[in-house]
């Protein structure tokens, strides 16, 4: 499905920050990181690519992102203090800069977080406008823009399970947006990406999570 955005994307979204690209787009980023993390993080080590390597101190970059792991919105008073905010929960990061990366967007961030041993590596990107797109979630490839309620389901790679699953969300009411497959190999693990246009009931997540073939369902909501 095209990307497409809408006079409000143009206008920009509502926020704390110089620039929706460096501010809103960071949060939006470092908040869908956080939902797909499940929890706060105890540590983030976080790696700015090509514009972003230069800018993020200057335009606010590095707090926008840590306001997002804490849970902030886009339009949140705290985010300018984000720093001290982070200290208070405890949560400790690291930045660094890689300029020139050819193979990312200009404004591309990658997180690494952690917490008692759980891991979790998020590559987003800023689009412009408050647009965001989260690329690929610990090695999977997706394009998962927040704006939708998204389920992030990993299964066995069995024969008939995308079908099925879809059937479970279309009997529930829901529809789907967009559904992208990442495989690790045949009869592997595999990721899939789901954006719908309503959120899914809680008893029909229950039922997945009960199928003996998947391993872990999550729902990442709207991410504002």
């Amino acid at each position: 499905m095209a990307e497409r955005s809408s006079i409000f994307d143009m206008i920009g979204p509502i926020m704390i920050g110089p620039s929706s690209s460096h501010t809103a787009g960071v949060v939006r980023i470092g908040l869908a990181a956080r939902y797909i993390f499940g929890v706060q993080p105890d540590t983030a080590n976080i790696t700015f690519y090509n514009s972003f390597a230069t800018t993020y101190e200057g335009h606010g970059s590095d707090r926008a992102i840590i306001a997002g792991l804490l849970g902030f919105a886009t339009d949140d008073e705290r985010i300018k203090n984000a720093f001290d905010y982070a200290q208070e929960s405890n949560l400790i990061y690291h930045f660094k800069g890689v300029a020139n990366a050819g193979i990312y967007h200009p404004n591309t961030i990658k997180l690494n977080l952690e917490k008692q041993g759980k891991t979790l590596e998020v590559i987003g990107v800023s689009r412009g406008g408050g647009l965001i797109a989260i690329r690929e979630i610990d090695g999977f490839s997706c394009n998962l823009s927040g704006q939708y309620p998204t389920l992030i389901i990993e299964a066995a790679d069995v024969k008939g399970s995308i079908a099925f699953i879809a059937s479970i969300i279309a009997n529930d009411g829901v529809n789907i947006g967009t559904m992208s497959v990442n495989r690790t190999a045949k009869n592997g693990i595999a990721k899939l990406f789901i954006e719908m246009d309503s959120e899914i009931r809680p008893i029909a997540l229950e039922y997945m999570k009960h199928l003996s073939w998947i391993h872990e369902v999550k729902i990442i909501p709207i991410v504002t």
